[in-house]
């Protein structure tokens, strides 16, 4: 009889001899033919395992599966690494029916798996989204470690079960266990408000990880979403930054939260000592240029975005950029170049086309879109209702808010109904708007309320335009614009009375205009001009040649437009306090500064008022020049007389 060699032995993992060795006889008393029978079945079990091994490191899952089935029926089970290699095959395949049976398989007959398998078990669950079962089998768990409790953590936030994701942090402390820097960065994500995010801080300070680049980067993050932008900066500004995550953290914080120049100046920082910028950097800095519409800027972080060979996100940030900044060109190039497109590339073209009035181009767009069989969502069709008002489509708009539900599944918002109001007050179909506004479900925002009164002043429709503007008043007490155009309504009306009411409010309840604001990007530098800001170093040269341009305007018939000012001024002096609006003076130093043929884009924090309109029109006719001025409520591009949003906005 041929004996079992040491070298065959050590292939059977120990969780298999030991089963083996109890079932069988002692050796002295079997006879040769039990002895024989013994020595085949070793053979065949190690050999069942083998086969099993080789299954699942060849992600041959089919095979794998039968292997399990047979060793299942001998009670013979495998090490956890091949286990682990099989459920990793699972997850790839979304394969959920195969990896039950795995769970089956290693608990079964009294089997009891390592914590590193359950472990992984746990993920597998957590990553198919069956939390139930995820948290059943982490409840059986006889043993839970860090990774244990992390990992449902991890989960709960990600799934914004965030008072699960606290709970389970404290049941961590009371169990023992110490969290380490990714728990920490997991749970961080679960802070629904400041008082636990400062305990947390307050914790992680006193377990030492606060200096760890995960937690760092999380911290940064969290304090950052809830706008608390000098708890962010101190946390970066605390040691030296040596890891681009924390970079990325920092600089996508400050772009997040509207602070293009501060978020500048940290990449400029970031590049001066030493760092190279990731996917992650430059969708931060594309998102700082598309909220100060740096055209220039975005268009060398383009340069560096080619780089990265195609990659998605970073794409549709480029996209963004150019749509925001006006430049419909470089946005069609960009969208044309993309390799790969998802909804949010198709709905940012969409959209960016009807913003900047180009709305056939937009529903033309979408119907392509269509055919790749993409589906929409919620702000692809923002685009085209915005398209079909811009167009003065009132069916087309009129069929897709009707029909969005049953066509592409979404329910109307009220941004949707928004758009509604606009395409209704733009034909002039006053009455059906007041009556879609009457007809929402939640109650109407001030946007909606200033669409229909932009929508009443364009129509003359005194009476209600002066009940959208008190619903603005009450939603928002000290909004100036609201009180200056219900102060004009009621002197233009010559309701004396009423005009000295709103006055007495307005000097009660200390309310004062924002002052305007407008910029302009020159040589790479940003040009800010402030209504009444004498600071800029040509301001001078500025006010005489705008005084210039106005009076040869004058002669071709242009008349200031003193409806946009409150109506205690007299004359000359109405006309003066148009005269220095911070987009005229941008305006001015762009045909300064650019050469002819170069559009001259500014950025406004206010909506254009009706004479800057006027004003830029005209002059783009007598000198030649295309202008971009992208304001709060639209995009305008003037050329050659005309604008893109009609006179309408």
């Amino acid at each position: 009889m041929k004996a079992i060699s040491s070298s065959r032995l050590k292939c059977i993992p120990t969780s298999l001899i030991g089963p083996l060795l109890l079932s069988a006889p002692p050796l002295e008393s079997q006879s040769p033919r039990q002895y024989s029978l013994a020595a085949t079945e070793l053979r065949n079990s190690s050999s069942l395992v083998d086969d099993f091994t080789r299954f699942c490191y060849q992600r041959d899952l089919p095979r794998a599966i039968n292997a399990l089935h047979s060793m299942q029926k001998h009670n013979i089970w495998a090490d956890s690494v091949t286990y682990s290699e099989l459920i990793k095959c699972c997850l790839s395949r979304d394969a959920i029916k195969e990896g039950k049976l795995i769970h089956q398989h290693v608990f079964s007959n009294g089997y009891k798996p390592k914590t590193f398998l359950i472990n992984i078990l746990l993920s597998m669950y957590v990553k198919f989204n069956l939390l139930d079962e995820a948290q059943a089998l982490f409840d059986q768990m006889p043993e839970r470690n860090v990774v244990s409790w992390t990992t449902m953590i991890a989960a709960f936030a990600n799934t914004k079960l965030n008072d699960k994701a606290l709970l389970f942090l404290i049941l961590m402390h009371r169990d023992g266990v110490r969290p380490n820097m990714f728990t920490y960065s997991s749970v961080l994500r679960a802070c629904c408000d400041l008082p636990n995010l400062r305990q947390l801080h307050c914790s992680i300070i006193k377990t030492g990880l606060d200096s760890d680049v995960f937690v760092r980067s999380s911290l940064i993050d969290i304090y950052s979403k809830w706008g608390e932008m000098q708890n962010a900066l101190r946390i970066f500004n605390e040691m030296v930054t040596s890891d681009l995550v924390v970079w990325n953290s920092i600089i996508g914080g400050v772009a997040q939260n509207s602070d293009g120049d501060e978020a500048l100046s940290l990449f400029k920082s970031m590049k001066r000592v030493g760092f190279v910028a990731d996917q992650a950097t430059l969708t931060s800095v594309l998102r700082a240029c598309t909220g100060l519409a740096l055209l220039e800027l975005g268009r060398q972080v383009h340069v560096h975005v080619v780089k990265f060979n195609q990659d998605l996100i970073l794409n549709n940030a480029l996209l963004d950029m150019y749509c925001k900044c006006g430049s419909l060109d470089d946005a069609n190039n960009a969208f044309i170049h993309m390799v790969e497109k998802d909804v949010i590339s198709w709905s940012t073209m969409i959209i960016g086309l009807a913003q900047n009035g180009f709305s056939r181009e937009a529903l033309e767009l979408f119907e392509a879109m269509k055919t790749t069989g993409t589906k929409p969502n919620y702000i692809t069709i923002l685009g085209v209702l915005f398209a079909c008002s811009h167009a003065g489509l009132v069916v087309d708009g009129m069929y897709y808010f009707e029909s969005m539900k049953k066509l592409f599944g979404i329910d109307p918002g009220r941004e949707h109904l928004g758009c509604m109001v606009d395409l209704l007050g733009r034909a002039g179909k006053l009455d059906e708007a007041m009556k879609l506004i009457q007809e929402m479900e939640s109650k109407p925002d001030t946007v909606t309320w200033r669409t229909l009164l932009g929508a009443c002043r364009v129509h003359k429709n005194m009476d209600l335009a002066e009940y959208a503007a008190k619903q603005i008043i009450d939603l928002e007490p000290d909004d100036a614009g609201a009180y200056i155009l219900l102060s004009n309504i009621y002197a233009n009306s010559q309701k004396w009375d009423d005009v000295a009411e709103v006055r007495k409010v307005m000097k009660v309840k200390r309310v004062r205009k924002e002052p305007g604001c407008s910029w302009i990007e020159v040589n790479k530098k940003i040009h800010v001009f402030i209504l009444g800001d004498i600071s800029h170093p040509e301001i001078d040269v500025i006010t005489r040649q705008l005084g210039q341009l106005i009076g040869r305007l004058k002669e071709v018939g242009y008349v200031p437009d003193t409806n946009f000012v409150l109506q205690d001024l007299e004359g000359e002096q109405k006309e003066d306090s148009l005269l220095y609006h911070s987009e005229k003076l941008a305006i001015v130093y762009g045909i300064m500064s650019l050469i002819r043929g170069k559009t001259i884009r500014i950025r406004k924090n206010l909506r254009i008022c009706g004479d800057c309109h006027v004003f830029t029109k005209l002059l783009t006719k007598m000198e030649d020049r295309n202008i971009v001025i992208r304001d709060p409520i639209r995009y305008h591009h003037f050329h050659d007389g005309i604008c893109s949003c009609g006179d309408y906005w």
